[in-house]
């Protein structure tokens, strides 16, 4: 624990540091009321204690993340904004030739709407955007392609899931949020673990040490090739005559 505190103390002095590198003058992060952004929001009130914003953005979401996001953002004290986006997000769907059969083109579109809500504020209010994907998440690629993923800098990057939770209580962050299954809220009642079927628990040992019951090794290993794509930058084409 002595470590991850002086890890924190050390990843706030990095972002100060990224954001001046950028000539910004602070942060935005969407808070969702889960621990990821709850985190992310402590970080970032530590680094920039007037000059950190949260955004809450529900798309047909569950009241009771917003309340939590809004604990959270009292707890923290740290500005917040919140915009109902299910609106855009249904005139958007309406606007369609069709609707498609695959539940994930839908959903993928919530957290894209949300990345550009985000870099509106980011450039009206000269800030960088801050993501809030962790190293469990990122490795098997449990985020959306030019969502969640299109931001500006990835505080929690090297820290896997049972990681954020420690950081989560050395910032004092409300019991509530720590102790809610983890979601990306993408549907009614939708789990990341439930979702990805196997646990963070799992996840975080085999990231660390290699060592997973065989089935969940090779489904890790299955997403981490086949999501390898939305980790890097796409493919470019080199031009061989010229």
């Amino acid at each position: 624990m002595n470590d991850l505190k002086k890890e924190l103390d050390n990843l706030v002095v990095w972002l100060q540091e990224k954001v001046k590198e950028a000539n910004a003058n602070g942060v935005v992060f969407g808070l969702s009321g889960g621990i990821d952004s709850a985190v992310v929001a402590g970080i970032a009130k530590k680094a920039f204690p007037n000059d950190s914003m949260g955004v809450i953005m529900p798309i047909h979401s569950n009241p009771q993340d917003e309340t939590d996001a809004l604990m959270v953002a009292r707890s923290l004290d740290i500005d917040v904004t919140s915009i109902d986006l299910s609106l855009v997000y249904d005139t958007y769907m309406k606007s369609l030739p069709f609707e498609g059969e695959n539940p994930l083109a839908k959903a993928n579109l919530k957290p894209r709407i949300r990345m550009m809500t985000l870099y509106y504020f980011a450039q009206e209010m000269g800030y960088l955007v801050c993501g809030t994907g962790n190293r469990s998440e990122l490795h098997v690629g449990y985020f959306t392609k030019h969502g969640d993923s299109g931001v500006d800098l990835l505080p929690l990057a090297d820290f896997v899931k049972e990681e954020v939770f420690e950081l989560a209580r050395l910032l004092d962050i409300p019991s509530t949020v720590i102790e809610k299954p983890p979601s990306a809220g993408l549907w009614e009642n939708q789990t990341d673990e439930k979702e990805m079927g196997f646990s963070y628990k799992l996840l975080d040992n085999y990231i660390r040490t290699g060592e997973a019951p065989e089935d969940v090794r090779n489904k890790i290993d299955r997403m981490n090739r086949a999501s390898e794509h939305k980790r890097n930058y796409p493919p470019s084409y080199k031009k061989v005559f010229s």
